[in-house]
């Protein structure tokens, strides 16, 4: 590892002691800052979106956490393995504890199926934010998402090998990656097995390492991916794309992306699980009088009739105006409030035809004719 890395917590600005949650948001905070679509042709902010993309690769995965905790940046190597290069002292205890699975199968006859230390290993996922507008997020899209993962070699094609050399099979464990030792316990003698301290697990010696991926026949590289978003995907939902994480080893298949949504804020849209709500502004007159408007969605406008007597507050039904449904055909609706906007700023002659208007709508609004009368009835002795 590179001596110039920084540390993770260091790299999203958190403490150690972190929640999961307050990496989140630190590194959602920082993503957001340095992300490439924010900071076009800026090399140093692209490479600040890459750091925090790995930091956050490692932080927010418990497992892998921990062997960074333990171990610093070795822990989250794909080749790490913490019983490799312990010659003495208290690395042995490693090693039998680690094989305590294979010893009480030998004693009582257990016998179950064991992996093989260098057998076929699934890719890590990894995860990726993108920022969706609200149509998008509606009607689904498709994108491009930068991915920082862990590849195949491309130059030694996983082998680990230079070019025009292979690597050789581990005297020590034959091929199989794993080794059994021998432990006495209260005069008792147990057989384990664990990975062989030789060749780490692979089962193969790389003599020649290849200069590209410096024997590990992996590497770390940003990629652009394009991915599919459906329609109706919503705030902090995880879009899965399958194989497009982290490669496998030894013939096993890759991870998978996880991406995780965020949406814009729309200047005239609210989401309310599959349903749209907006207001509409109307003009006394039209609440009065009654009167045909325009209303927009998500489809474009559309016209629509109020009646004559429209109270502010009352809500209209567009069905089918919504949002789509996730993986159906199934569509919302949009609900419409109607804000009635009290007039300002009134010339002297409109306030005189509004006082004539008040003189003779006498009976005409019974809800106020209704209130005084309560009113009277309850307050008045």
């Amino acid at each position: 590892m590179s001596e110039e890395k920084r540390d993770y917590y260091e790299v999203l600005g958190v403490e150690k002691t972190a929640s999961a949650d307050e990496i989140k948001k630190a590194y959602r905070k920082k993503a957001l800052q340095y992300h490439p679509d924010r900071n076009p042709g800026d090399k140093e902010a692209e490479a600040k979106f890459k750091e925090c993309n790995e930091a956050y690769e490692v932080l927010s995965n418990d497992e892998k956490r921990s062997r960074y905790d333990q171990y610093g940046f070795a822990g989250v190597d794909p080749n790490f393995n913490p019983n490799a290069g312990f010659g003495g002292g208290f690395g042995g205890f490693g090693d039998a504890f680690s094989g305590f699975g294979d010893i009480f199968g030998d004693i009582f006859g257990g016998g179950g199926s064991r992996r093989s230390a260098n057998g076929p290993r699934r890719g890590e996922d990894v995860g990726a934010r993108l920022e969706l507008t609200f149509e998008e997020a509606a009607f689904g899209a498709e994108k491009e998402v930068s991915v920082t993962r862990i590849e195949t070699c491309a130059k030694c094609s996983g082998s680990g090998a230079a070019e025009g050399t292979t690597p050789e099979t581990c005297p020590t464990c034959h091929g199989t990656g794993s080794v059994r030792t021998s432990q006495n316990f209260f005069g008792m003698t147990m057989q384990s097995t664990s990975a062989c301290p030789k060749c780490g697990g692979s089962g193969k010696i790389v003599k020649e390492p290849c200069p590209t991926c410096r024997g590990k026949g992996k590497v770390r590289r940003t990629t652009k991916v394009k991915v599919k978003i459906p329609a109706g995907v919503d705030e902090g939902q995880n879009v899965r794309v399958r194989g497009e994480g982290c490669s496998g080893t030894s013939g096993g298949p890759s991870g998978d992306l996880l991406i995780e949504v965020s949406i814009r804020s729309h200047p005239f849209f609210q989401r309310d699980g599959i349903n749209v709500l907006c207001e509409l502004p109307i003009t006394f007159t039209q609440a009065a009088l009654g009167a045909e408007l325009e209303v927009p969605t998500l489809d474009g406008k559309v016209r629509y009739t109020i009646p004559e007597g429209t109270q502010t507050g009352t809500v209209f039904r567009l069905r089918g105006k919504g949002i789509p449904m996730l993986n159906s055909k199934t569509r919302g609706d949009q609900l419409v409030t109607v804000v009635v906007e009290t007039p300002t700023r009134l010339s002297k002659e409109q306030k005189e035809l509004l006082r004539r208007l008040e003189t003779v709508s006498s009976g005409s609004q019974p809800k106020i004719a209704k209130f005084f009368e309560k009113l009277k009835q309850n307050f008045e002795k």
